[in-house]
């Protein structure tokens, strides 16, 4: 904090307004750390001082109340303790997030839009914003793929952990015979860059479509090709995105993921990592998933990677992935 106020006290600090931003927002970051850090302090120092009284008095009520200020206390720890363990480079980012239904048809894609319903709500249980970038329903029932930005602090250090393919097994409701079905679908998670990293695209190295939108969305979608679809040729990374009625807005939101998901690639290759974050719908399969989420014949979801079993789906399918996130943040620490 010293360091960064003794930079902002300089002549000229104003002169970059990015830079500037970009260390005010980190100054930001560091204050309420302390703040947290200081607040904790006081309420350890006020939970001695009535511990001690209780003992002193051997006053009951006054036990009781320290053990629940302790058990608050504790609890405090955990999440400041879980918060400072995102320290990579890019877990203070957003999250651009996308979620591409496995083979087998509406099964699938079923299940894709109850995963994107279960991120959706994780979101908002955080406080989180969230934006969307693109969307492609199902032919029946459901979604073929979602793209979508969760905007918030240590977004992308809280959703990096469910990277991976995501395993549904229940009766299917979209078959008469009443059978119990295996859906997949895969999650991919990229960090929003900020205006500090450039990521130089060559223009000749892009193939550029524009479409009709599809799906809801009125005259508007029948009469223009606003949707932008572009290839990264180099990498054969694909992004698209329809959801603005503007096309110029589309092709600069289309970008932005594709500079997301090469930076990540990038990132991999430094880090000497093989796995390819767009692996091919065949690995969407079995063998290769991280959870399980098993409604048929009885109800759990596991986390393959911790061993970690959970019995109340409905909570987790509406948001309740915490645990999950965290088991996988101190498995890695």
């Amino acid at each position: 904090m010293a360091e960064i106020e003794k930079i902002i006290s300089r002549d000229g600090f104003w002169d970059k307004p990015e830079e500037a931003k970009a260390l005010l927002q980190e100054r930001t970051r560091i204050s309420n750390r302390l703040e947290q850090f200081q607040a904790l302090n006081t309420d350890l120092e006020e939970s001695r001082i009535l511990l001690d009284l209780a003992l002193e008095e051997n006053d009951a009520e006054a036990l009781q109340e320290a053990s629940g200020q302790t058990r608050a206390l504790e609890k405090k720890i955990d999440r400041l303790t879980l918060d400072l363990m995102l320290d990579g480079d890019d877990d203070d980012k957003n999250a651009i997030v996308s979620i591409n239904a496995g083979a087998g048809g509406t099964e699938a894609q079923d299940w894709a839009e109850m995963l994107f319903r279960m991120y959706s709500r994780w979101i908002e249980r955080k406080g989180y914003n969230f934006e969307l970038i693109d969307f492609q329903p199902g032919d029946e029932a459901g979604i073929k793929s979602v793209t979508f930005t969760a905007v918030g602090e240590n977004a992308y250090g809280y959703l990096k952990t469910e990277i991976g393919v995501h395993r549904l097994v229940r009766i299917s409701p979209f078959n008469a015979s009443g059978k119990r079905h295996t859906s997949f679908a895969s999650v991919f998670v990229y960090p929003e860059l900020d205006s500090k990293i450039v990521i130089d695209i060559d223009e000749k190295d892009l193939r550029i479509d524009v479409f009709r939108a599809s799906g809801a969305g009125g005259q508007h979608v029948n009469k223009t090709s606003s949707a932008v679809r572009i290839t990264h040729l180099p990498t054969g990374i694909v992004v698209q995105c329809q959801q603005e009625k503007s096309q110029h807005r589309n092709r600069d939101l289309a970008l932005k993921v594709l500079k997301a998901r090469l930076y990540q690639q990038e990132k991999e290759k430094q880090e000497e990592k093989k796995q390819e974050l767009h692996d091919s719908k065949e690995d969407i399969a079995w063998g290769s998933q991280i959870r399980s989420y098993i409604l048929h014949p009885y109800q759990m979801v596991k986390d393959h990677r911790i061993n970690l079993e959970v019995g109340n789906v409905n909570d987790v399918l509406d948001g309740g992935i915490d645990p999950f996130i965290e088991g996988v943040l101190l498995a890695r620490k």
